[in-house]
């Protein structure tokens, strides 16, 4: 009974998510449409790159529809996995003092954020499927399923860890407003060392196969450029196992992690009469 009334707290504030965020669903159809200046100006770059060599050439591995493939699934990723604004709402619950009545409830304070999470994206994936699926069927000479059917259940498995990762690493950020008074240099520093390190701004492979290693064992290529490139059939076999390890193991990190700062956050809260 106990556990069907906990399943229970956390679909409602599920359904309660989805029907704040729908609200603002227009905003989010504005937001991903106007989000794809970036993208062409960023296809016509690569476009130009290519112009320049012969049909068929490649660089680093990619070639011109693979570079432009690429990118178009950045943008399907980016939508399915990015967190919004959860980490500056979960900061200001902190320093407005609304956190406290989390600790006089049974509720569970990063379960909740993480339903409020899944609620969000689930709207902002629905309302912008229609300008991602347009932009996907504008450069479908490019754009290519992959070729075995296993390739897309890896990949979703990948995509739910992206997801879990982004949110449990930008939850464990903003708990730093237990201690500071404002996070958002630090959320902006985290997010610029991401775009980069991450492959949001290009492929990972283009580095110098040194640096490519290292980033390998850090948890910023899981963000984005391994879910990325198990689509694209680039990572395979014994690699795709060993990614897929990889990145459960720095999911489980950074869950660990935001425990451990939760619980010594929430001393301090209640130390100083929070």
């Amino acid at each position: 009974m106990g556990h069907n009334f906990g399943v229970h707290k956390y679909w409602h504030v599920i359904n309660i998510g989805i029907q704040n965020t729908l609200v603002y669903r227009v905003n989010f159809f504005f937001k991903s449409l106007f989000g794809f200046i970036p993208l062409l100006a960023t296809i016509s770059l690569w476009r130009a790159v290519f112009a320049e060599k012969t049909p068929g050439d490649t660089i680093n591995g990619y070639t011109l529809a693979g570079m432009i493939s690429y990118y178009l699934l950045v943008m399907v990723v980016d939508a399915l996995s990015a967190v919004a604004e959860d980490d500056f709402q979960i900061a200001g619950d902190i320093r407005d003092g609304k956190i406290s009545q989390f600790l006089l409830k049974p509720i569970d304070y990063l379960t909740y954020r993480l339903c409020l999470f899944f609620s969000g994206r689930l709207i902002y994936t629905s309302v912008a499927a229609i300008p991602v699926l347009a932009v996907i069927f504008w450069f479908r000479e490019y754009f290519h399923m992959p070729e075995h059917g296993s390739t897309l259940v890896w990949f979703c498995v990948s995509m739910v860890m992206t997801a879990l990762l982004q949110f449990f690493i930008s939850y464990t950020m903003a708990l730093l407003a237990f201690w500071v008074l404002e996070v958002s240099t630090f959320i902006f520093m985290l997010f610029a060392l991401e775009y980069i390190a991450g492959g949001h701004l290009f492929p990972l492979t283009i580095l110098s196969k040194p640096l490519y290693d290292l980033l390998h064992w850090t948890p910023f290529p899981y963000q984005m450029f391994f879910p990325v490139s198990v689509f694209l059939e680039k990572i395979t076999g014994p690699d795709l196992w060993k990614g897929l390890i990889i990145q459960f193991l720095w999911v489980i990190f950074f869950y660990l992690l935001a425990r451990w700062v939760w619980k010594r956050g929430i001393k301090k809260y209640t130390a100083v009469g929070g």
